[in-house]
């Protein structure tokens, strides 16, 4: 298979990022090429913005690629520099006959198109009873130098990361500072290009999570109508400035580095002991799939516990790269079952894994929540933004009302049953056939500005408003 510049074109996830890969041609960020001497492979050290060099490495039969980089491009601009290199100067690299242990792990582990995955070594039949009585070789147990010697490169990897995303938190409050200097309008129109600079630069220096929040807020920004973009703009820099200020006070908090830099694994989060975990019936309230800028789908499940007293609620949250397609979904809006959840650490538990899934629950109504005394539909909204300000998204359950459309300003949640009730101006549009039908309770996600329902009970049944 030929690689030249139109092969890495098409690689290209979009022309930023062929750019970025044309200034890494440069040798002076390229300490090492190397190429197997007979096998299409490629692989080099790319010098980053950390201590120690990006490792990437290139299959040229069939476009494989790893890169050690924390970019969620897929492939990163490293990936791409290295292709270039090999279709533009070939002779950069040096032959050697072996490749690097790191180069032979990643090869051991992928699997080429095509290729069946590898099947377990079938167990030898009529073992024989001496064979099965004869003791196990136990592991081999880890002497104490080199438990000591893992433990301390892992204090040090940890604290190196702590320093990098002090150095990103530090370059994100210059970064908003010189926004509010320049005008929050200037920002509003060019915020595209400038949170996808900033966003770059977190990614380098290892605030990942904070870097996918800004660089999707361009988007968040646009969905809204132009005269509310400043004040959008404003909340979204403030909750930033939160966020740093809270995670420069407690930088081991699970939940603040989740929002940082990285999450837990599905492992750490079931094994963990300090782990929220709620057995009950949860129903299905609705879904949110998107496309992220940085080549990632985020699919977002909400759940509502039918077995509790009050409001209590579950998101489901996973990512995959937008190239892998549409996947299958777990769950319908509607669907009931019994399981247990299992939270991620948070001051205010929403995020969850389901551990186990223990079986179906019939259809029926919602229960009747005890809702707050003053009878305010947003108190669990104001709870949970004094405990977390850094963030938007709140679920809240809605009393009785109906959905009405303001020709002038578009459509809106508004309490029926309640002259002097609030009404809430609603995300998106609203199916001409629910308006001003009787609904006896809203499950919806309040952000402060816009509410995006989810499901209603109403004298007809459930309703799918996701």
């Amino acid at each position: 298979m030929q690689l030249d510049l139109k092969t890495i074109e098409a690689l290209a996830p979009d022309q930023a990022s062929l750019g970025a890969a044309a200034k890494l041609t440069k040798r002076s960020n390229w300490p090492r090429l190397e190429a197997h001497e007979q096998l299409p492979l490629i692989w080099g050290e790319c010098q980053g913005s950390g201590s120690n060099p990006y490792r990437v490495a290139f299959d040229t039969s069939d476009h494989g690629y790893k890169c050690t980089c924390p970019s969620r491009k897929f492939p990163c601009k490293h990936i791409l520099a290295l292709a270039w290199i090999g279709a533009t100067t070939p002779d950069s690299f040096a032959r050697v006959d072996q490749t690097p242990d790191w180069v032979n792990d990643w090869l051991g582990r992928r699997r080429k198109p095509g290729q069946p995955p590898a099947q377990a070594p079938a167990r030898a039949e009529g073992k024989s009873i001496d064979e099965a009585s004869r003791p196990q070789e136990a592991a081999p147990v880890e002497d104490a130098a080199a438990a000591e010697r893992r433990e301390a490169a892992q204090r040090k990897r940890a604290e190196d990361t702590r320093s990098a995303v002090s150095a990103a938190l530090d370059e994100l409050d210059q970064w908003i500072a010189d926004q509010l200097r320049l005008g929050l309008a200037g920002f509003v129109d060019a915020s595209s290009e400038r949170c996808r600079r900033i966003a770059a630069r977190l990614v380098d220096l290892k605030a990942t999570a904070l870097a996918g929040r800004i660089d999707e807020l361009p988007a968040r920004l646009m969905a809204l109508r132009s005269e509310e973009r400043p004040d959008a703009a404003i909340r979204e820099l403030g909750k930033l400035v939160l966020l740093a200020k809270a995670w420069r006070a407690a930088p081991d908090d699970a939940e603040l580095k989740r929002l940082v830099s990285t999450s837990e694994t599905r492992d750490q989060i079931l094994t963990n002991p300090d782990a929220v975990q709620v057995e009950s019936d949860w129903e299905v309230l609705g879904e949110k799939i998107e496309t992220r800028r940085d080549g990632l789908v985020s699919h977002a499940t909400w759940l509502l516990d039918l077995g509790s007293p009050i409001p209590r609620f579950a998101l489901l949250l996973d990512f995959f790269p937008a190239s892998a397609g549409r996947r299958s979904a777990a769950f319908a809006p509607g669907d009931r079952f019994k399981a247990r959840l299992v939270f991620y650490p948070s001051g205010n538990p929403l995020r969850a894994l389901v551990a186990e899934r223990l079986g179906d629950v019939a259809p029926g109504a919602w229960p009747s929540f005890a809702m707050d005394a003053a009878g305010d539909p947003l108190a669990a909204y104001t709870a949970f933004q004094d405990g977390a300000p850094w963030l938007a998204d709140c679920p809240v359950i809605l009393p009785a009302g109906a959905i009405a459309l303001d020709e002038r300003e578009g459509a809106w949640w508004q309490a029926a049953n309640d002259p002097h009730g609030i009404a809430l101006p609603v995300a998106g549009s609203v199916s001409q056939t629910l308006l001003g039908l009787d609904l006896t309770a809203t499950a919806a996600v309040w952000n402060g500005a816009r509410l995006e329902l989810l499901a209603s009970q109403s004298n007809i049944g459930r309703l799918d408003l996701s």
